[in-house]
């Protein structure tokens, strides 16, 4: 479906009981919808909030303005834990890529493969820190997760799956701790509660009084956090 020059993707599914709107974290817009509902019933969702769609396109526009091209030379600076850590181009070093010193040190060798070289590495510890901070926090939930992985998402920071697994972006190590911290149990959450419901609110509320703040942060800083 097109809404003026906007192309809108349509999903169905049997866990929706609405029409939901969002805008993707690249701009393109996606339409939520119970399997039963009709495509004229769509619709009339889609325009009833076209002011909506307009008006977060906008902002995300405005917000797009702050992505950085990065390059992998000198001073470049790559994001890890809310932090900027400025690249240096090493030689014969023990590993790929690694952290020192307060830089991000990149054997030249693997010049040709760097971004390869960078998500394997942010893969790697976005796993290991995950799973730490769920361990910290493991004690407000009742329901546990069965598996957790890091993937490539695409418009997503973290998904739950029907199974109760939980899916995270490896570019969610580069929120600081308390952003991730929030990426984690707002996925916890929906162990309990699968949809975005009031019940749902409540309950991200109950487990973490501040996650607006947080979820702000990352609607704020969120497109800098790429390579």
């Amino acid at each position: 479906m097109r809404l003026e020059n906007i192309d809108i993707t349509i999903e169905k599914t049997e866990r929706r009981k609405t029409v939901s709107i969002f805008i993707e974290r690249d701009g393109s817009v996606r339409v939520l919808a119970p399997a039963s509902a009709s495509d004229e019933t769509i619709e009339t969702a889609i325009k009833s909030k076209e002011h909506l769609i307009f008006t977060k396109l906008a902002k995300w526009k405005e917000l797009n303005q702050g992505k950085i091209n990065r390059e992998f030379v000198n001073g470049q600076s790559f994001l890890y834990l809310g932090r900027n850590y400025r690249l240096k181009l090493t030689k014969d070093q023990d590993v790929p890529l690694k952290i020192s010193g307060g830089f991000f040190l990149l054997d030249k060798r693997y010049l040709p493969k760097a971004e390869k070289v960078f998500k394997d590495f942010y893969k790697e510890k976005a796993l290991l820190k995950i799973k730490e901070r769920m361990k910290v926090h493991e004690d407000k939930f009742s329901i546990k997760p069965t598996a957790v992985k890091v993937l490539e998402l695409r418009n997503r920071w973290a998904s739950w799956t029907p199974k109760n697994g939980l899916n995270f972006h490896w570019k969610c190590i580069m929120a600081p701790v308390s952003v991730l911290d929030y990426i984690i149990i707002h996925e916890m959450v929906h162990l309990k509660y699968p949809n975005h419901s009031t019940y749902f609110w409540n309950e991200l509320d109950k487990k973490m009084p501040d996650f607006r703040e947080q979820e702000d942060w990352l609607k704020r800083n969120g497109v800098k956090m790429s390579l």
